[in-house]
């Protein structure tokens, strides 16, 4: 059982973890395990739940026991492939499916034991059952793991929403660009700018047709939809730049751009953009691990400036992002990824991925 309550202090400088404490088992008779570090509160011990205010009230979650702390069940409820080496899996979040919006991730980690964290874009969210939409393209070792595993299955922690949800307004006409697996964080940006009144022209790109995901969704959500494959085999055969430097030129010419998928591709898209003055924002797929700004895994160059896309993204203006520098981080684990992988794929066992 969890209470999440408020306690009203005078002096947040002398205001210790102790006293919290104490402070709770008067007011609530329960055990405090976290409470929320706002401004000069020192020694505190986790989440924070609300922002700080001037009214000195701090929020705090209160559970009975540390077991419910440690063992919160982020079950698989449901699970399937949607295209070659591309799969779905509806995971049991309550509190994510109630909070996040449109551009936010997860950061999950399978095991406790040998896992890695990886972020993963909500794709949907259903508040009264729970549960989050998670789509991801088995590449790697962690997220080959994760498509083997069926549903039933429990993941060892789901950390979100993270990272600052898009600026949704009626901008007019906008273009998303939505490149392979970046069609899943796409969709919702899409349908809440189709909500806000906006014209939405979706352009659809894959390498090829058995990769190509989320086609009726966008042909619901879009007044416009254009589809490419690098191979032709289905669609147009293009890469999404060609058709955007069409939108580009068409009288009037749209009034925003969103582009999500692999690193070339923004960089290109912004490319085409940025000569004819069209905002475009662009998601950044960046190396994280802990979703907070503290281990610097994320960070690129924005405007001559570095910024973290977990905390400062994962939106940003496409125009001012270093994507050269971005690409060469991408690679900094590159050996040691496919290391993993390899082993996983080859042994199916955690022997060697300690050292």
């Amino acid at each position: 059982m969890r209470l999440h309550s408020s306690l009203r202090i005078s002096d947040t400088d002398c205001f210790s973890s102790s006293n919290l404490r104490y402070q709770a088992a008067k007011t609530h008779k329960k055990t405090l395990i976290h409470a929320i570090k706002y401004t000069n509160l020192p020694d505190a011990l986790g989440y924070a739940l609300t922002t700080w205010s001037p009214l000195d009230i701090i929020d705090v979650l209160f559970v009975t026991n540390l077991k419910e702390l440690t063992q919160v069940p982020h079950k698989i409820v449901s699970k399937s492939q949607l295209a070659e080496n591309i799969f779905t899996a509806d995971i049991e979040a309550p509190l994510i499916a109630r909070e996040r919006k449109p551009g936010q991730f997860i950061i999950l980690i399978i095991s406790n034991e040998y896992g890695e964290r990886i972020p993963l874009t909500i794709a949907g969210a259903d508040p009264q059952k729970g549960t989050i939409r998670l789509i991801w393209q088995r590449v790697g070792k962690t997220t080959t793991e994760l498509a083997d595993m069926k549903p039933g299955d429990q993941l060892a922690g789901v950390a979100g929403p993270l990272g600052k949800p898009t600026h949704i307004e009626n901008f007019g006409t906008v273009v998303c660009v939505a490149g392979g697996i970046g069609s899943a964080p796409m969709l919702p940006i899409a349908t809440a700018l189709k909500t806000a009144g906006n014209k939405i022209i979706t352009i659809l790109g894959a390498r090829t047709k058995k990769l190509l995901v989320l086609e009726d969704d966008f042909a619901n959500t879009s007044d416009e939809l254009i589809i490419t494959t690098d191979d032709g085999s289905y669609g147009r055969k293009a890469l999404v730049t060609e058709p955007l430097n069409e939108l580009c030129q068409r009288n009037p010419k749209p009034d925003q751009v969103f582009a999500i998928g692999p690193a070339i591709m923004m960089k290109f898209c912004c490319d085409v953009t940025k000569k004819i003055d069209i905002p475009t924002v662009v998601s950044l797929n960046t190396i994280m691990v802990d979703g907070t700004g503290m281990c610097g895994g994320c960070r690129i160059e924005y405007d001559g400036q570095p910024k973290f896309v977990c905390v400062d993204g994962p939106e940003f203006d496409g125009h001012k992002v270093n994507f050269d520098l971005m690409m060469k981080r991408l690679d900094a684990y590159k050996n040691q990824e496919q290391k993993a992988h390899e082993l996983y794929e080859k042994e199916k066992c955690k022997i060697g991925l300690d050292k």
